[in-house]
């Protein structure tokens, strides 16, 4: 009996890849985490198209699932299904060390994830620094961390992708906007000059759909527009190739 950690893509259903959707249709149970991102379909599509019914597992219950989970692949073949790639979050690795501590065969089943879609803005892999995340204030009153990143990367010339905070049970997903303001927020009480309605910044949302958008431009101007429907993330640039510049620069004119 094996664990299978399988990532489904950015998008929707049809996301999945081929071997994927083999190892689904072959399932005796399939799990979906719901809580590192948001697809742009529902459950019912993901049903419908992998021929599965699908088991949500709780962000609020991790230690509890993965133990069930695990204990479960010992005597069926299980599918857990991840949003983008299996490792694009740190949270799931402790599942897939559960798994190898108790001796359960695991298997990944690896996809597209946000950490290579970003390469869409034209921004260059290799030279994206620490990721960080931005969480809702009203959870961490005291936020420093990611701007403390920012300011690291910032003195070695690389780029920055924030992830933004999710809550789908209260159906309250963080826009770039909000985490801009979150940024200023933080400036304002460090003072480090990091922060400033002038820096350059890109937005991003529903990386990986064909609906995507890219909006570049000056903080003061990309915190009045309108991204869409979530998920969003945010990317400061650090020092750019001129061939980064260039294509910055069609996405800044609405190309």
């Amino acid at each position: 009996m094996v664990l299978y950690l399988i990532g489904i893509g950015l998008s929707d259903e049809k996301d999945i890849t081929v071997k994927g959707l083999e190892i689904i249709k072959n399932s005796d149970v399939v799990y979906l985490e719901n809580y590192t991102s948001l697809l742009q379909c529902s459950i019912k599509d993901l049903e419908k198209f992998y021929g599965k019914k699908i088991v949500i597992a709780e962000r609020e219950k991790a230690e509890q699932e993965d133990e069930k989970i695990v204990e479960e692949a010992k005597k069926k073949e299980v599918a857990f299904l991840i949003i983008g790639d299996p490792f694009s979050a740190t949270t799931h690795i402790d599942l897939f060390k559960l798994a190898k501590e108790r001796n359960v065969s695991v298997k990944v089943i690896h996809n597209a994830s946000v950490l290579t879609a970003v390469g869409t803005t034209g921004l260059q892999l290799y030279k994206f620094g620490r990721v960080t995340s931005i969480p809702f204030l009203e959870d961490h009153p005291q936020l420093e961390t990611p701007y403390n990143v920012l300011k690291e990367n910032k003195k070695n010339g690389l780029h920055t992708l924030f992830l933004l905070d999710l809550k789908p049970k209260e159906e309250k997903l963080m826009s770039i906007n909000e985490a801009l303001e979150i940024l200023e927020k933080i400036e304002e009480k460090k003072q480090k000059k990091i922060i400033s309605k002038d820096i350059f910044v890109v937005g991003c949302a529903r990386l990986g759909s064909e609906d995507f958008v890219i909006k570049v431009g000056k903080l003061e101007k990309i915190k009045k527009e309108d991204f869409g429907k979530r998920p969003h993330c945010l990317i400061i640039p650090g020092k750019m190739h001129f061939l980064e510049e260039e294509l910055l620069e069609i996405y800044e004119k609405g190309l």
